[in-house]
């Protein structure tokens, strides 16, 4: 079991990783094909005539067009040092070019790392004089090679089954489901506060960026930010409830969830995750909904109300952030009420 649990974290630490390395080509890259959709007079879903705004369009594209290929060499940096960053990319972009997706991404970069993990381990009896060889030589030329061919012949396949036929879902999807969608987004995202669960929401969002979809970032912009603002929005609304430390902790999550940092939830949920989870995942389903219903739109790969100025129906994202954080608030300060009530 212990081996299993140290497993699990080097997954996670990885993920965090290699989101960590992804995010600035998401940005770089969701801002400015938003910027040049929204500044062209010929319309979203018509293509851009204007030179200079083609021009950032296409930058913009490039660099998402990146965000897998990045996505799996620092997942596999992640595991096995700069020496599998080659193969995580090599295999990362079979998954972008043959329609695998963040989720091809994810399985290329923990396939490549432990295949350099497990060529490194193979590679520690052989004499000191030849082990430069094995980042340069042995991992490029191997471990690239396998890297490539489990993910071209057995991995793309399935994955990019199931990307297709959720592009599918998203571009088809009603008012009904589009709400269980936003529902099951907000949920995600709160759940965790910056955890994998939390990543695999918000790279399911930003992965249509590219393709003009930016109704999905818009609900996980709100959750995003939902979990530090209700926490701290719980101890403005019902100070005898929290103790000194915690008001303060109160305080540094306000500010944190304004700039969209989920993890100014975390010392309250390391404290009570039992109610404070809850808690997070109700206000975020909420928010999430309510951004969703007001069909709300943002070009950024981040949350909180730092990221108004680059959502569509500006004053609705604000109002479901608000309602999202209350309803947290509320709800966190209900379950401890109730606690306290049963303790006596």
């Amino acid at each position: 079991m212990s081996v299993l649990k140290r497993e699990v974290n080097r997954i996670k630490g990885a993920l965090m990783t290699g989101v960590g390395y992804m995010i600035p080509f998401v940005i770089f890259g969701g801002i400015y094909i938003a910027l040049a959709t929204a500044l062209s007079t010929s319309g979203k879903g018509i293509a851009i005539t204007n030179p200079i705004l083609k021009t950032l369009n296409s930058f913009g594209t490039t660099s998402m067009q990146l965000m897998v290929p990045i996505l799996a060499a620092f997942i596999a940096f992640g595991f096995a040092d700069r020496a599998a960053i080659m193969p995580g990319f090599l295999g990362g972009l079979i998954a972008y070019k043959n329609g695998a997706g963040f989720l091809g991404g994810i399985v290329a970069g923990i396939l490549a790392g432990y295949v350099v993990m497990w060529t490194k381990t193979l590679c520690k009896p052989i004499p000191a004089s030849l082990k430069a060889l094995v980042p340069i030589f042995i991992v490029p030329l191997i471990d690239g090679l396998i890297v490539v061919v489990i993910m071209k012949y057995i991995v793309v396949a399935p994955v990019a089954g199931i990307m297709s036929s959720m592009t599918a879902f998203l571009k088809s999807m009603s008012n009904g489901n589009a709400i269980l969608l936003a529902a099951i987004l907000g949920f995600m995202t709160a759940f965790d506060m910056g955890g994998p669960v939390n990543v695999v929401a918000c790279l399911f969002a930003w992965a249509y960026f590219d393709q003009g979809i930016y109704t999905l970032a818009a609900p996980v912009a709100v959750a995003i930010c939902t979990p530090p603002l209700g926490m701290g929005l719980a101890t403005l609304f019902a100070p005898k409830l929290w103790d000194e430390s915690q008001k303060s902790a109160g305080k540094a999550a306000l500010l944190m969830g304004i700039i969209g940092i989920s993890e100014g939830a975390i010392p309250f949920a390391a404290e009570d995750p039992l109610k404070v989870i809850p808690a997070n995942c109700i206000g975020g389903i909420v928010g999430a909904i309510i951004a969703m219903l007001a069909g709300c739109e943002e070009y950024a790969p981040q949350g909180g109300i730092i990221v108004t100025p680059v959502a569509t129906h500006k004053i609705m994202f604000v109002i479901a952030i608000l309602i999202g954080s209350i309803v947290t608030a509320i709800c966190i300060n209900i379950f401890k009420v109730g606690l306290k009530g049963k303790n006596k």
